[in-house]
């Protein structure tokens, strides 16, 4: 017997299409941020005078252009199946090396090349210990966490003012946009390095490594792909991102101090974990971890024009969306399975 179905419109195939791309646990994710942002823009500009401009996001990216950087350096990790705590510490040692050198005269090109190499190792060897000695990444980045941590109170227990003429100019300076549209020199160095990221993640080989480390290392090498280099370069990236983000902090807050970025490690892994980026790897988009640092940013804007609520509410929201974006990526891999 021959069962006749009737062919399907083109709304229904269309609507199809569109819940397709919602239930992928590759674009859903992030499309769920992208719509989220959205209505809390909405919602915001509907409750306060001023909010829906486009000055609102600028600001956004202003003072979180540090953070989306260090996220960047994070979505190459996680991706790859790994994570790393050390982030926020080593931001914090960038900020205190930088003050320091330059109390001492130091040329600031100098202590942002200095910086940056330090940090770049640092992650070199947390990618060596996990990579030569199978040393799990939480254990490994947590040492370097306290290591990093550690060395900001050997160098200063104090906070250091920065009153050096160029990181003064880079902290002042704004491009302008438009009327009451600008931005600072950091927010470009920021895109920059997104835009880097997205190219690297997406177009080279060293990208689809470690989207195929983070799906099953033993794969990637059967395949013929250099999975050792690899696991050992994203620690390396998110070391030499997490220095960058050290001295972008340094140009926003002119100082540098040991209890810099406390936490920060967290704001970073919940924001590439709410823009779509699955915490077991193989899956997601280094836009979207940005998006999700935009929308961490939001919450913290909102409760500022609030005004009535408590600061520790941010907190309070962000763990609230990193728990539903945790059960959404569990839903959508196993609907996949």
């Amino acid at each position: 017997m021959t069962v006749l179905t009737a062919p399907s419109s083109p709304l229904g195939r269309a609507w199809g299409r569109v819940v397709d791309v919602f239930t992928s646990p590759k674009s859903g994710p992030v499309l769920v941020t992208g719509l989220l942002f959205l209505l809390m823009f909405l919602a915001g500009g509907a409750r306060y005078r001023g909010f829906l401009s486009a000055t609102t996001i600028l600001n956004l990216l202003v003072s979180y252009s540090y953070l989306i950087v260090l996220a960047v350096g994070m979505s190459f990790v996680i991706i790859s199946g790994g994570i790393d705590l050390s982030v926020g510490a080593v931001l914090a040692l960038s900020t205190i090396i930088a003050a320091r050198l330059l109390q001492l005269g130091w040329n600031p090109v100098v202590v942002i090349v200095l910086i940056l190499l330090t940090t770049s190792v640092l992650g070199l060897l947390v990618g060596l210990m996990i990579h030569v000695f199978d040393v799990q990444p939480f254990i490994a980045t947590l040492a370097a966490m306290f290591l990093a941590r550690g060395l900001c109170y050997i160098i200063a227990k104090e906070s250091i003012s920065i009153t050096d003429p160029f990181f003064t100019w880079m902290a002042t300076t704004r491009i302008v946009l438009g009327p009451k549209m600008s931005i600072t020199p950091s927010v470009i160095i920021a895109l920059v390095v997104l835009a880097i990221a997205v190219w690297v993640l997406q177009y080279t080989r060293f990208g689809r490594t470690a989207y195929a480390i983070g799906g099953g290392e033993q794969s990637g090498m059967l395949m013929g792909l250099p999975t050792s280099r690899t696991k050992v370069l994203v620690y390396v990236i998110s070391g030499f991102c997490s220095g960058l983000a050290g001295v972008l902090y340094a140009f926003y807050t002119l100082s540098g101090y040991a209890l810099t970025g406390v936490g920060t490690e967290l704001d970073a892994i919940a924001a590439v974990v709410i823009g779509g980026t699955l915490l077991t790897g193989g899956y997601g988009f280094v836009l979207g971890s940005a998006l999700g640092v935009l929308v961490l940013g939001l919450i913290q804007t909102i409760i500022t024009f609030e005004g009535t609520l408590s600061s520790w509410w941010t907190k309070i929201f962000i763990g609230a969306l990193l728990l539903v974006f945790i059960i959404l990526q569990k839903v959508l891999t196993s609907r996949r399975a």
